[in-house]
């Protein structure tokens, strides 16, 4: 490989670390921690975290689209690539339609149900968010699954 597939590589496998990373700290670490503290308290928390963590996604995804057009290009990607490639193309894809509806759905419900003091209706946006997260973090971790036993 020479440097610039490597580069490319290494900034593809980082961008997944942060987003499938992210997703275990929060669901798996996060959430049971900030569970008994009280609504008031909680949401603007969530608001907080999850504002901070869907702008770096949103980074990630433009450097998992760019770096990994840029592999496929290099080792011949679409129909001409093996089944691990295109299996953790079309997750990836799914991933990132997931988090269209999480971040332009999902998070304005949580966001204004936040601002006008409605801790009913901001419980019911992080349990879709909650949903939604978990599916995610399953297709990231079945599309790490791809890539890494697609290579043996």
């Amino acid at each position: 490989m020479n440097h610039v597939v490597e580069l490319a590589l290494f900034l593809h496998l980082l961008a997944v670390v942060v987003w499938v990373g992210g997703m275990f700290f929060a669901h798996l670490c996060l959430r049971p921690a900030v569970a008994d503290i009280a609504p008031q308290m909680r949401m603007p928390l969530w608001l907080g975290v999850l504002q901070r963590f869907f702008t770096w996604v949103a980074v990630c995804i433009g450097v998992i689209l760019i770096s990994g057009g840029f592999l496929m290009s290099r080792f011949g990607g679409g129909g001409q690539s093996p089944w691990p490639v295109q299996a953790m193309t079309g997750f990836g894809v799914m991933m990132m339609l997931i988090f269209g509806h999480l971040r332009f759905a999902l998070f304005p419900r949580l966001r204004r149900a936040v601002q006008a003091e409605k801790w009913q209706d901001g419980a019911k946006a992080l349990a879709g968010i909650r949903m939604m997260v978990t599916i995610n973090l399953v297709l990231g971790v079945c599309t790490i699954a791809f890539g890494v036993l697609g290579l043996v």
